[in-house]
């Protein structure tokens, strides 16, 4: 009976053991690269899984050089409704919490960076705006202004709810402000620095979020890792994915223009044009690039008709480089398309029109060169005599009957005026 009894105890002790350990656990995830609407998705299941394993905290390993405030908004949601405290780590050395990035770090339960990082450039240069502060544009941009004033009261709330350096983050809004890891500790932007994730975990145990206090230090980590489907949303939610299915939009709907009847250019090319479309309306897109690329096109097609001896082929390539360019200018550093990316695409689509698309236009204002059509104006002589009712003549291998207005004798020449049905109309030949 006493061994049963030590037996239960035991279990019940090994149970709480085992229970203690997984309340001690933390759970972690990383976001490299720009915060798009996969990104957010990401960070939403995390917390929930977070929460559903019951963690200490969830680790956010951030590096971003911005990204659109739809998906800002989201995630900062996301950390305000969580029950699990947030804790955003801006690392390794050399990483960067920039634009969106800032929003996100000073939204978090703990704000905590590497040596050797940097926070801050808020301003909304990411989210549509324009690269000039509204005060250096001539009578100034209303819509720009709006844009500021939302972001400048925007992250003044995020800091005043978590007790952060306000003055500082209005300034990363309104003066693009940034500062490295050692300066933001000094201005009170963050909670502490560490070197690497376990200092991290070490130097946020014990501290008390609401009443919670966090026993981190020696909790085994989770990491969370990206499902499928958001691996594949975060990887073609990019500016160079939505150029690539540009091009192949326009390769595709071209090339079925100027060859009719190939079906699989026109079908890849509507399929890559509606993508395309769809990744535009989520994308900051600036207008005069993508116009600068319909003229491109327009000159492209318009060289192989006229005779401007390759004016406009030339024109069209500088057209599509700066509507290249220019096609995420607005957006910042995290969606612009790189030289490595624009000249071999230039090169190519000019290469496309000249060579491939022209060939095929040409080819389209060629005679005929078979079919009936081929036969209207052929001199052959008359097998029979021909009259208005009855007549024949052999043309091509093929014995037809004929008819004229006029009478002609047989063998003499006849010209081939119009086919009507299996009867060649034709005249006397002088």
């Amino acid at each position: 009976m006493r061994s049963k009894w030590l037996l239960l105890v035991a279990t019940l002790i090994a149970l709480a053991a085992a229970g203690a350990q997984a309340g001690e656990k933390v759970s972690s995830i990383e976001i490299d690269g720009a915060i798009g609407p996969a990104t957010a998705d990401y960070i939403g299941r995390a917390i929930h899984v977070a929460e559903t394993s019951q963690s200490q905290c969830l680790v956010i390993q951030l590096d971003t050089p911005g990204g659109l405030l739809d998906s800002t908004k989201q995630i900062v949601k996301s950390f305000y409704g969580s029950k699990v405290p947030v804790v955003v780590y801006v690392a390794p050395a050399g990483a960067n919490a920039g634009s969106a990035g800032c929003f996100i770090t000073l939204a978090a339960d703990v704000a905590a960076m590497a040596p050797n990082t940097s926070i801050g450039a808020a301003h909304p240069v990411q989210f549509g705006g324009s690269e000039e502060t509204p005060s250096e544009k001539p009578g100034g941009d209303v819509m720009s202004k709006k844009l500021e004033n939302f972001a400048a009261s925007y992250i003044e709330a995020i800091a005043t709810k978590r007790g952060r350096n306000i003055e500082w983050a209005i300034s990363a809004v309104r003066d693009s402000a940034s500062v490295t890891a050692e300066k933001a500790l000094e201005l009170k932007v963050i909670d502490l620095i560490a070197k690497d994730l376990p200092d991290l975990l070490r130097k946020i145990d014990g501290r008390n979020l609401e009443g919670r206090v966090l026993k981190t230090e020696d909790a085994p980590v989770s990491r969370i890792p990206m499902l499928l489907r958001e691996r594949i949303f975060q990887t073609v939610w990019r500016p160079e994915t939505m150029f690539f299915l540009m091009l192949i939009a326009i390769y595709g709907i071209i090339g079925e223009l100027s060859n009719p009847g190939a079906v699989l250019p026109g079908v890849s090319g509507a399929i890559a044009l509606v993508l395309a479309l769809y990744m535009g309306s989520v994308l900051p897109i600036n207008i005069a690039g993508l116009a600068l690329l319909v003229l491109a096109v327009a000159l492209f097609v318009t060289d192989v008709f006229a005779p401007s001896h390759g004016a406009l082929t030339a024109a069209g390539i500088i057209s599509f480089f700066l509507g290249s360019l220019l096609l995420f200018e607005p957006a910042g550093p995290a969606f612009r398309l790189s030289l490595a990316m624009i000249v071999p695409a230039t090169l190519i689509t000019a290469a496309f029109f000249l060579f491939v698309v022209g060939a095929g236009l040409r080819a389209q204002r060629l005679p005929r060169r078979s079919g009936r059509e081929t036969m209207l104006g052929k001199v052959v002589p008359a097998m029979t005599d021909i009259g208005p009712e009855t007549g024949k003549v052999f043309i091509e291998g093929e014995t037809w009957n004929a008819r004229s207005e006029a009478a002609i004798g047989s063998g003499q020449p006849v010209e081939i005026e119009r086919v009507d049905g299996l009867t060649l109309r034709v005249k006397p030949k002088t």
